[in-house]
């Protein structure tokens, strides 16, 4: 790797990029390979850099994004650059996204209320190819090994939370039903037709037993699954 770590940024708020840009300039070994404000931006940089030989080191990527969301886009850089480290920010608590992230290959979860050398101690370990843990998604990566074995307090063998037995697609469209969109909505914001939304609705509720939205809102309210 060369001396200096080229970090891509990828938020779709222009004063997080800025707050960013400004935290990389005073590291001093890091520099910035481009920004995107969504997840077809952050792609096209990369493929770029990719064909000019000149990949990031590093990206950085945000979850809420309009367009695609950042675990969509993490799908597609894995896919195609595999060994690509991928560090995801978000506002997000830790339980909701942070073991989802890592599952799907991302080298690190941070929250945006983290300080400014956390941000720098976890692009400096994910540029060596290392992974970034915080005390906080170590949790809650042993809460998930332990409901996959059945060790979870009160849980049986196979018996997972609902949320984290669901796909990333699923998961995505039971936020939002939870949330009250509507199918249109829903497949408007996931840029699917609104017949795969509803056969992902109805798939929904036949892995959960849940009768219909109001139930899968109740579960996520008690979950804690719709604070942002």
């Amino acid at each position: 790797m060369a001396e200096t770590i080229r970090v891509l940024i990828c938020d779709d708020h222009l004063i997080v990029r800025q707050g960013i840009k400004q935290i990389l300039a005073d590291a001093g070994d890091i520099t910035l390979a481009g920004e995107a404000g969504n997840g077809p931006e952050a792609m096209a940089l990369v493929r770029a850099g990719a064909a000019e030989g000149r990949l990031p080191h590093v990206v950085l990527l945000d979850i809420a994004m309009p367009q695609r969301d950042g675990l969509d886009v993490l799908k597609t850089l894995k896919a195609e650059f595999p060994k690509l480290p991928v560090l995801m920010l978000s506002t997000y608590p830790d339980r909701q996204y942070a073991v989802r992230s890592l599952k799907l290959g991302a080298a690190g979860y941070l929250n945006k209320s983290a300080d400014s050398e956390q941000m720098i101690e976890a692009i400096r370990k994910v540029a060596r190819g290392q992974l970034f843990i915080t005390p906080s998604v170590a949790e809650q990566l042993a809460g998930a090994v332990g409901a996959g074995s059945g060790l979870k307090k009160g849980q049986g063998n196979d018996e997972a939370p609902l949320h984290e037995r669901l796909s990333h697609r699923e998961y995505q469209v039971f936020r939002l039903l939870a949330a009250g969109k509507s199918v249109g909505e829903i497949a408007e914001q996931l840029v699917l037709s609104p017949n795969t939304v509803s056969t992902y609705r109805a798939r929904l509720l036949e892995k959960t037993g849940v009768r219909n939205d109001v139930e899968l809102a109740l579960y996520a309210v008690r979950q804690d699954l719709l604070q942002v």
